[in-house]
């Protein structure tokens, strides 16, 4: 079904041109857009033009016209004057809104096809076959984009990304779920994940700045064939999760840069509570004190580099290597050896992910 507000844009445009007021009814006798105040009057004239055979009708000063789609009666159409230029203007546009409706059930024909392609609920045959009769290429190489919004039903976000990729025939965008917009996207052969990177800032940016909405970005892989994208589009899915655990900082992830996030979001919790426990002894990085942590994280930032830490912690040499030095007591692992860094930083994404689930499962 069309929107109200099409509907009213559309016989708003109709009226600028041709001076002629209009009102759109639906079938059952509801103003869903107008041009003239005093409409209400004439729905009781409506109602009696629906129930007749009459495709078009002259009554009280109105010319009344039906809009039907698929033997199905739709609208109804008033237009205010029985001349022969106001009948000519509202068949033009009875004639305008039935092609939006082609239009939009096309567009929630193919709005179908491409949310069953993502969830995977298509077997191979049907999916080339309706693919087929909805005119959508199959061996166009894509990529799925998701686009996460603070807030549910974030319809601001989701008509800026419309708007942002109108011109685009070849790419689809739709939702899944209440706080996600997807975006399937055509990609050229010039271009590769440095385009897409662009790409996904330009939507991060049009939203915070055209939709006032702070979004995070997550993409997958480019996929050859329209078979594929259910997996480009788990990539992303798994790239946003992973994102928030463990690039909290990046409103863009990209699934093929993950790197290790990507080993330790695959892990089963068993696994990962065994690692804590082996490491750890039974604490958890959350029994450290705030300066601990904040050390920790400040020589990680710095490549384990004592003197630009201690510089930019503003602490003396000395003081940096003594905390090092308790932190060693209480975990046996030497931050300034590098296979005990690694095995720190590692277990340190690893409580983070076992955290994730844990709030996620509550939820």
């Amino acid at each position: 079904m069309i929107s109200n507000q099409i509907l009213q844009n559309t016989i708003d445009g109709i009226k600028s041109i041709s001076r002629v007021d209009l009102c759109v009814v639906d079938a059952d006798g509801k103003i869903v857009a107008k041009t003239f105040d005093d409409a209400r009057e004439c729905l009781g004239n409506v109602l009696s033009f629906i129930g007749s055979q009459a495709e078009s009708q002259v009554v009280n000063g109105y010319q009344f016209f039906k809009v039907v789609d698929d033997n199905s009666l739709e609208y109804v159409l008033l237009v205010k004057g029985t001349s022969d230029d106001t009948y000519v203007v509202g068949k033009m546009a009875a004639f305008q809104i039935q092609n939006l409706l082609v239009a939009y059930k096309e567009r929630f024909d193919k709005d179908n096809f491409i949310k069953n392609l993502l969830l995977d609920n298509l077997l191979r045959v049907d999916m080339y076959t309706r693919a087929k009769r909805l005119h959508i290429d199959t061996d166009v190489k894509r990529v799925v984009y998701i686009i996460e919004t603070k807030h549910e039903k974030d319809s601001n976000a989701l008509e800026t990304v419309r708007t942002l990729f109108a011109g685009k025939t070849k790419d689809f965008i739709t939702a899944v779920d209440e706080k996600s917009i997807i975006l399937v996207k055509e990609v050229r052969d010039n271009e590769g994940y440095e385009e897409l990177d662009k790409t996904a800032q330009v939507i991060v940016d049009m939203l915070n700045t055209e939709a006032m909405s702070v979004v995070h970005v997550a993409y997958g892989t480019i996929v050859n064939d329209i078979k594929e994208v259910s997996k480009s589009y788990k990539e992303a899915k798994m790239a946003l999760d992973v994102g928030k655990i463990f690039y909290s900082d990046k409103n863009v992830v990209a699934y093929n840069r993950l790197g290790i996030g990507r080993l330790i979001y695959q892990l089963p919790i068993p696994l990962c509570q065994m690692f804590i426990k082996e490491i750890f002894d039974g604490k958890s990085p959350d029994d450290f004190d705030e300066e601990t942590l904040s050390t920790i994280n400040k020589f990680f930032e710095n490549s384990l580099n004592v003197s630009e830490t201690s510089r930019q912690l503003y602490i003396h040499r000395n003081t940096l290597v003594y905390r090092l030095d308790k932190l060693q007591k209480s975990t046996n692992l030497d931050l300034r050896v590098f296979d005990d860094a690694i095995t720190f930083k590692i277990a340190l994404m690893v409580v983070k992910y076992m955290k994730y689930m844990e709030n996620k499962d509550t939820f």
